[in-house]
């Protein structure tokens, strides 16, 4: 395998400091304001987004699984015993949560401070590809989107939780549009208005189980609009 360009598994409190590719990003403030954000907000995240997960996580693993976006590590906890877990983080806000949480439950985890247009892995070598919230915030979905079919073997699995644009005469869609602008600048690149839906269906994959459902009980109303699945290679 690829040797990875960014590589710690020990924890945050330790020496070793991972080497961080050109591509990934600190925007002061408002990466730590993210990073406090997605820790502060985790078990509520985790709730309105829990049907989606236990859906399109379902038995994941073992074997080799990539992240892509894995934040402050709130995948986790579907991850089972005995993966290998890459876990691409462009945030370097994010890092020392993320390694916390992924030495508090035992992952070891490979993390790569890169981002996901080109992930430094070989052709057909991982089993599971997982995203949460994460393809909204690319520059360009499509490409990551090919370097995850490349990653993955014959028959591997993207597994997504994402929200996506409302029906063009929804009330929710003019909102979208509305805070698109100062919603993006906050979390640092989130599109309220992406049809990822479209891009994941259009992307190439053998087969692609996706299913339309909002987040339940969530104030975010402009990113309730939600989509889950499995999209097979």
């Amino acid at each position: 395998m690829t040797t990875l360009s960014t590589t710690r598994n020990t924890a945050p409190d330790e020496s070793a400091t991972p080497e961080v590719s050109p591509t990934a990003f600190h925007n002061g403030r408002r990466g730590r304001f993210n990073a406090w954000f997605f820790t502060a907000f985790d078990g509520y995240i985790a709730h309105i987004t829990q049907p989606h997960k236990q859906q399109a996580f379902k038995n994941i693993g073992p074997g080799t699984v990539v992240e892509i976006g894995a934040g402050v590590g709130a995948n986790f906890g579907y991850v089972p015993a005995g993966t290998r877990l890459i876990a691409v983080e462009p945030n370097v806000a994010m890092h020392d949560r993320l390694l916390e949480r992924a030495a508090q439950r035992s992952v070891d985890i490979e993390l790569v401070a890169d981002d996901a247009h080109h992930l430094p892995l070989d052709d057909d070598s991982v089993d599971d590809v997982v995203c949460s919230l994460v393809l909204c915030t690319v520059d360009d979905p499509e490409a990551v989107l090919a370097e995850i079919r490349r990653v993955l073997r014959p028959g591997g699995r993207f597994r997504f939780v994402e929200h996506v644009a409302a029906p063009g005469w929804s009330p929710r869609r003019w909102l979208q549009h509305s805070v698109r602008a100062p919603w993006s600048w906050v979390y640092e690149g989130c599109d309220v208005c992406r049809n990822t839906d479209a891009t994941i269906n259009g992307a190439g994959f053998t087969d692609v189980e996706l299913v339309h459902r909002r987040l339940r009980h969530s104030f975010f109303v402009p990113v309730n609009t939600a989509i889950s699945g499995i999209a097979t290679n």
